[in-house]
């Protein structure tokens, strides 16, 4: 079990050991987000979540692979900052300390992705945090040319992919959780190719899909896919009940109500269980998440906050939300997939597994958000929409020589179950999923 370190008045409950760390020691990299220097935080390459104390002041960062966040609990020697990856652990430390009575999980706050976030202990009242970015990409820096943005997004995807393959034993298995999608079927053909190159046993890799009940479309779009390649002995399905699905716990394990983030958790804490019963020690697990956000693939009439104009001209919008400066920011979560992410995260860190989120990695991000999407788009929506596919196909023709299948959009959680039961098993109520949050933490 981890050791809780004390340091003056600084408890930190982040585990070092679930950092992924890609070009360099964690130590290294820790040091970086000690300097308080942006620049050498931006070199840090992987998925990472770290806390820093130089005299009075901590340093935090993250990516958006790793979820961090902190509490700052009244003594009567001082302020006390607690910081971890989840709501829980915090509730758990002050109860121990005899503090809960001051503890309510929107009084905690979510450091954002891409800033170095910076906290005075200087006593009452406390100070508002000071964030600076240090991941800034450049905007529409590629040309408009589908070819190249394609080479240049899948090759940033795989270069990540061969360098996290550095870090695993190659006797090791590795899953990936697999719809048949554009991101996962990318993903999964990328690392199934870079094993190849590597001389290293392509068996060790499956991909996993979820079938609930039997049914959903992802199971026999998978099957589609990748008999297309001549690569179906690789796909996995994991059949599940439907009574399993459990959104009670999943709101428990993602301590979150936002009923989309809710639903896909659902879906994923029951393939991950899935997996783990067959495969006790499995360890090393990828997935998509993040490509929807990269290439800006949501449907923008699904939310009314959103114009097509507002998503093309705002850095990262379906990453960090409106930015940590607006009125709409939350410090309690966060916004975008800075929030959302947790949805992958935490059903398969409670499980067991050691997940990694290529897409969500900055090195990625950096090229989608160099994409000229206005130039390609002309502010249609439909362009937008199927620009998507048409990157990443000729992408992982470019990178791997294999023809991706691009099928329709589809959520993790519609393509895992017949539409008609989905209906059944997730309310569309909002406050179904905010009271059910609620009343993880009602006295």
């Amino acid at each position: 079990m981890h050791q809780i370190a004390t340091i003056e008045r600084l408890v930190d409950l982040v585990e070092p050991a679930g950092n992924v760390i890609l070009n360099m020691s964690i130590d290294e990299a820790r040091q970086r987000v000690q300097s308080g220097d942006p620049a050498q935080v931006r070199e840090i390459d992987g998925q990472f979540a770290f806390v820093c104390k130089q005299g009075k002041i901590v340093r935090l960062a993250r990516s958006i692979g790793r979820p961090l966040r902190y509490f700052i609990a009244k003594r009567a020697e001082g302020p006390c900052l607690i910081v971890a990856e989840r709501i829980d652990q915090i509730a758990d430390f002050l109860r121990a300390e005899g503090l809960d009575n001051q503890f309510h999980p929107s009084y905690t706050r979510m450091v954002p992705a891409h800033y170095l976030t910076e906290i005075a202990l200087v006593g009452c009242p406390d100070p508002n945090p000071t964030y600076t970015r240090f991941f800034t990409p450049e905007r529409n820096k590629l040309p408009a040319d589908l070819d190249a943005i394609g080479k240049a997004y899948i090759g940033s995807l795989a270069e990540e992919c061969r360098k996290w393959l550095d870090t695993i034993d190659p006797k090791e298995p590795i899953g990936v959780m697999f719809s048949g999608g554009i991101d996962s079927g990318a993903l999964f053909l990328v690392v199934y190719h870079l094993l190849l190159s590597r001389a290293e046993s392509p068996a060790r890799l499956k991909a996993f899909t979820l079938a609930i009940d039997g049914g959903g479309a992802d199971a026999e779009q998978a099957r589609k896919l990748l008999e297309s390649l001549d690569l179906g002995l690789f796909l996995e399905t994991i059949d599940v009940p439907a009574d399993e699905l459990d959104i009670k716990d999943a709101i428990r394990v993602i301590e979150d109500y936002k009923p989309l983030d809710v639903q896909s958790a659902t879906m994923g804490l029951a393939l991950c269980r899935g997996i783990r019963a067959r495969y006790p020690d499995w360890k090393y697990l990828a997935d998509g998440d993040g490509g929807d956000e990269n290439l800006k693939d949501y449907p923008i009439e699904d939310n009314p906050e959103l114009t097509i104009r507002s998503v093309l001209n705002n850095l990262m919008l379906y990453h960090e939300g409106w930015g940590v400066g607006a009125i709409k920011h939350s410090l309690t979560y966060t916004g975008g997939q800075s929030r959302g992410h947790v949805r992958t995260f935490a059903p398969g860190k409670i499980l067991g597994f050691e997940g990694f989120s290529p897409y969500a990695l900055p090195n990625v991000i950096e090229v989608a958000e160099g994409i000229p999407f206005i130039d390609l788009t002309d502010w249609q929506h439909e362009k937008l929409y199927a620009l998507k596919g048409e990157i990443v196909r000729r992408g992982v023709l470019a990178v791997t020589g294999l023809a991706l299948s691009v099928f329709e959009k589809r959520r993790f959680q519609h393509g895992a179950i017949a539409g008609s039961r989905f209906a059944e098993k997730f309310p569309s109520d909002p406050a179904v999923y905010r009271d059910a949050f609620n009343a993880l933490y009602a006295k």
